[in-house]
């Protein structure tokens, strides 16, 4: 602590920073538990016959957070695999990853590193029917790519080694950037994937449509049934709750003891205050009886016996040898409230 009892610019800074890590992941948790709780109020609707005069009899024919099982199914023409033949898709996502070791200057080690340098996905219009081959309810299933969860199968994963020559090797151990080759990928919403949407459910003319919901609440597009989705997102609003707890925690005990520490320097300041007071008082007294002359060589705490201490290194003469081994420890001087590293005796001639 400062003077005064203020904490240290450092204190300071580190009960500031912990107070706005546990806002943070506070504000995270909320989004989290607000996305559970949203997730497990959702109204679960089945792909049948009723379930157009369900959304005839809702407001505005829509329900606006909606969980529906199907499997996906192409409304046109579907997506080919450039890799596997007779894979067909919905959605085609094809990625080219660079992959490289870099020299930390730091810790002075090769780190592994990983870029996008090109990515490319393709999508054609789908819906969701249900699992069995009956003459039923599908739904369109519009945005996929805005999903929060989208599920995609990796068909195809290659990787291409990069071929280095010895002064390639040398430029990169001087530059510091070794690459190791580029990773080509190809991932796919198959057709025939069974799939768990949740968004919002409209009728729009005579067609059912899955879309991303309006009051902000995330739209999935996941092959996870219900519950698993459920327990996905709760056992995540956990972790974040836990997190929030123990930062919590942290800034509380920071916290503590700099209230401690001030109190402390609080009650240190009283009481010397207060034996400042009793000291003036005794003078007077003394003054007052030994018909205005004050007893000079009287000791502060006592105020009977001679000064017979010299304490150090403040220098003060202020106490008698009795009064001195009296004091609690660490023994701090009456008069200063300085520390005292060692006592001289005192003697009158």
């Amino acid at each position: 602590m400062e003077g005064g009892g203020r904490p240290s610019a450092s204190q300071a800074v580190l009960l500031a920073a912990s107070s706005a890590i546990t806002a943070l992941l506070y504000s995270v948790y909320r989004q989290k538990a607000r996305v559970a709780r949203g997730l497990e109020g959702a109204r679960k609707v089945r792909l049948d016959g009723d379930l157009r005069a369900v959304l005839l009899e809702a407001p505005g024919r829509c329900v606006p957070y909606a969980v529906i099982e199907g499997v996906v199914r192409s409304v046109k023409e579907t997506l080919s695999s450039q890799f596997v033949e007779s894979c067909k898709g919905v959605v085609q996502r094809l990625t080219l990853q660079e992959h490289k070791m870099v020299w930390n200057r730091t810790t002075h080690l090769w780190n592994d590193y990983e870029k996008i340098i090109h990515q490319r996905t393709n999508t054609t219009p789908f819906e969701l029917a249900p699992a069995e081959d009956a003459a039923g309810v599908s739904i369109r299933v519009m945005k996929p790519l805005e999903a929060a969860e989208l599920s995609l199968e990796t068909v195809y994963e290659k990787f291409h080694p990069s071929v280095q020559s010895f002064t390639d090797v040398i430029g990169h151990y001087i530059s510091g950037e070794r690459p190791k080759g580029i990773q080509e990928t190809e991932q796919m919403l198959k057709v025939g994937t069974a799939l768990t949407g949740v968004g919002e459910l409209v009728l729009d003319n005579a067609t059912i449509k899955l879309q991303p919901p309006k009051q902000g609440m995330p739209y999935y597009l996941s092959s996870l049934d219900f519950e698993s989705l459920l327990q996905k997102q709760e056992s995540s609003a956990r972790f974040w709750k836990i997190l929030t707890v123990v930062s919590g925690f942290a800034t509380c005990a920071v916290l503590f003891f700099l209230l401690r520490k001030q109190y402390r320097h609080h009650r240190e300041r009283q009481h010397l205050r207060q034996m400042q007071e009793e000291f003036r008082h005794a003078q007077e007294r003394l003054s007052s009886a030994e018909g205005g002359e004050i007893l000079k060589n009287a000791c502060v705490v006592c105020l009977s016996s001679t000064k017979s201490c010299v304490f150090l290194e403040c220098g003060h003469v202020c106490s008698c040898h009795e009064c001195y081994q009296a004091l609690p420890e660490p023994k701090k001087c009456p008069i200063c409230r300085q520390s005292i590293t060692r006592v001289v005796a005192l003697y009158n001639s």
